[in-house]
C-alpha cells in the first residue's frame, strides 16, 4: 500500500461510530430517491414507472467508475489526500443532486400537468440522477478503502460489520424523517373551495394535497443533513500527505479482466454461483422502485405513510443481521449457504404476501409483508455476502470479489430497472393496476424460485477443496452496500 497509510494505532471503537455516521446518511439518501421520490412521481404526479425506474438504477449501470476511482485512489494524491479527495467530491455531487431533484420535481408539481414534462424538466431530472450517481459510484469504494487504511487486519471485521449495521439505520431513520417532512393528511377540497389555480399548485393521492414549497423544503432540509452528516463523519480521518504516493503492486493488478472472468467462468461451481447471485439479486430488487407506488395507487396511502415503508424492513433487516451473524458464530450447522436459503424463502414469502395483497386487495397484508420483506433481506445479506467470501480463492481474493461485487451491482441495477418496465407493460396490457403490481411480485417470486435452483447446485466444501480460503477479506464485507 501507499507510504500514506498507518495503521499503528487502528481505529478505535468510537472513531469506529465516527465512521458508521457516513452510512447512517448513505441509507437515508438511498431512501429519499428509491422511497420518495419515485413514490411521487409515479403515485402523485402520473408518470410512468419506466423513466423513473430507469433513472433509479442508473447509479448501478455506472458502478464500475468506482474501480477506477479507487485505482486513482490508490496511485496518487490529490491536495495531499488519497482518499478524501474523491470520497467528498462524491459526496458534494450528490448533495448538489438532491438539490436539483428537489427543484425540477417542485417545477413540474407547479405545471399542474400529471404525467407530463417539458425537456427542461427532463433534462434537471436526469442530470441531477446522473450527477447522485456518479457521486454514488465514485466515493463508495474510496470510503472503503478508507476503512481498510485506517482500520488494522484484526479490526476490519469489526469496522465493516458498524458501518453496515449504521447503513441499516440510515433505511429506517431515513423513512421516518423524510415522512415527518411530509403531511399525513390535510383538508380535501370541496367544490366550493375549487380555485385551478391553488389545485395547479397542489398535488397528492387521495385526500391528501400538499404544497410544492413542502417537498421542495424536503429536499433543500435532505441535502443539507446528508451534507453535514458526511462531511463530519469523515472530518480529520486522513493524515495529509506530503510524500510521494506509490500504487499497490501485485499480480492481480496485472492480470487482464478478459482473463479474470475466464478464470471465474471455467469452475463450475463460480458458474452456478453467479446465476444464483445474479438472479436473486435481480429478483429481491425488482419491487425497490414500485413498492411504495404500489401502496399509493392501490390503496391511497399518502407519501408520508409510503415513505416510511423502510422503517418497517430495515428495522427488521437490522433485527435479522445482527441475529443471525451471532447465530452464524455460535452454530457451525447455519453455513453460508443454509442461510441463503433461509433469506429467499423469506424473500419468495414476501413477494407472495404482497402478491396476494395486490391482486385481492388486502391492505392488511402490506405491513405483513414489509417484515418479511426486511427478515429476508436481513439473513440473505448475511449469507450472500459470506458465500461471496467463500467463493474466492486465495491469491484471486480481489479478482473474484470484484468479479462479484460487479455482478451483484449490476444484477441490482437490472432488478430496479426491470420492475418498473414491467410494472408498466402489465398496466398497459390490463389497464388495471391491481394486476400489473401483482404481475411483478408474482414474478418476483418465481425468479427467487429459480435462483434456488441455481443455489441447490452450488457446493462450498468441493470449490474449497478445488483452491484455498480466503485469509481475510472481511475489507470488502460492505462492498456492495453503498
Amino acid at each position: 500500500m501507499s507510504s500514506t497509510r498507518d495503521t499503528s494505532q487502528g481505529l478505535s471503537t468510537s472513531r469506529n461510530l465516527k465512521f458508521g455516521l457516513f452510512h447512517l446518511g448513505s441509507g437515508m439518501a438511498d431512501i429519499l430517491p428509491g422511497g420518495v421520490w419515485n413514490r411521487i412521481m409515479i403515485s402523485d404526479l402520473g408518470f410512468a414507472s419506466t423513466p423513473i425506474a430507469l433513472l433509479l438504477g442508473l447509479r448501478y449501470f455506472l458502478a464500475p467508475l468506482g474501480i477506477w476511482a479507487g485505482r486513482q485512489s490508490d496511485r496518487r494524491a490529490i491536495g495531499g489526500y488519497r482518499r478524501l479527495f474523491w470520497i467528498w467530491l462524491g459526496r458534494l455531487m450528490m448533495v448538489a443532486s438532491v438539490f436539483g431533484l428537489g427543484i425540477a420535481t417542485t417545477t413540474i408539481a407547479v405545471s399542474g400537468k400529471r404525467g407530463e414534462a417539458t425537456l427542461l424538466e427532463w433534462f434537471g431530472l436526469v442530470g441531477s440522477m446522473l450527477l447522485f450517481s456518479l457521486g454514488s459510484a465514485l466515493s463508495g469504494s474510496t470510503f472503503l478503502a478508507l476503512i481498510y487504511d485506517r482500520a488494522r487486519e484484526d479490526q476490519r471485521g469489526r469496522a465493516v460489520g458498524v458501518v453496515w449495521t449504521f447503513l441499516l439505520i440510515g433505511y429506517t431513520i431515513g423513512g421516518i424523517f423524510f415522512g415527518a417532512l411530509l403531511p399525513s393528511s390535510a383538508t380535501p377540497m370541496t367544490p366550493d373551495s375549487f380555485n385551478p389555480a391553488l389545485v395547479s399548485a397542489h398535488f397528492g393521492h387521495g385526500l391528501v394535497r400538499y404544497t410544492p414549497d413542502v417537498l421542495l423544503n424536503l429536499f433543500l432540509i435532505a441535502g443539507g443533513a446528508l451534507g453535514s452528516l458526511w462531511f463530519f463523519s469523515l472530518l480529520g480521518e486522513e493524515r495529509r500527505s506530503t510524500g510521494a504516493v506509490t500504487a499497490a503492486d501485485g499480480s492481480e493488478h496485472n492480470t487482464s479482466l478478459l482473463s479474470d472472468l475466464k478464470l471465474a467462468w471455467n469452475n463450475r461451481q463460480t458458474r452456478y454461483f453467479f446465476w444464483y447471485l445474479g438472479l436473486s439479486m435481480a429478483f429481491a430488487f425488482s419491487q425497490d422502485s414500485i413498492l411504495e407506488p404500489f401502496a399509493g395507487d392501490v390503496f391511497n396511502m399518502p407519501a408520508a405513510t409510503t415513505s416510511r415503508f423502510s422503517g418497517y424492513w430495515g428495522s427488521m433487516a437490522i433485527v435479522a443481521t445482527i441475529l443471525f451473524l451471532i447465530l452464524g458464530r455460535r452454530f457451525k450447522i447455519l453455513t453460508n449457504t443454509r442461510m441463503n436459503w433461509i433469506g429467499v424463502l423469506l424473500l419468495i414469502g414476501g413477494f407472495g404476501i404482497f402478491s396476494a395483497s395486490a391482486l385481492l386487495e388486502i391492505r392488511g397484508f402490506v405491513t405483513l409483508g414489509l417484515i418479511v420483506l426486511g427478515l429476508g433481506l436481513g439473513v440473505w445479506n448475511v449469507g450472500t455476502l459470506g458465500m461471496m467470501m467463500d467463493m474466492s480463492p486465495f491469491g484471486r481474493a480481489g479478482t473474484f470479489l470484484g468479479f462479484w461485487t460487479l455482478v451483484v451491482t449490476f444484477a441490482r441495477g437490472i432488478g430496479v430497472s426491470g420492475g418498473g418496465i414491467l410494472r408498466d407493460v402489465a398496466l398497459s396490457i390490463s389497464g388495471s393496476p391491481q394486476i400489473a403490481y401483482g404481475t411483478v411480485f408474482v414474478i418476483g417470486v418465481i425468479g427467487l424460485s429459480v435462483s434456488l435452483w441455481a443455489l441447490h447446485h452450488v457446493n462450498v466444501r468441493q470449490f474449497k477443496a478445488e483452491t484455498e480460503r480466503i485469509p481475510e477479506a472481511s475489507q470488502v464485507f460492505a462492498a456492495a452496500m453503498d
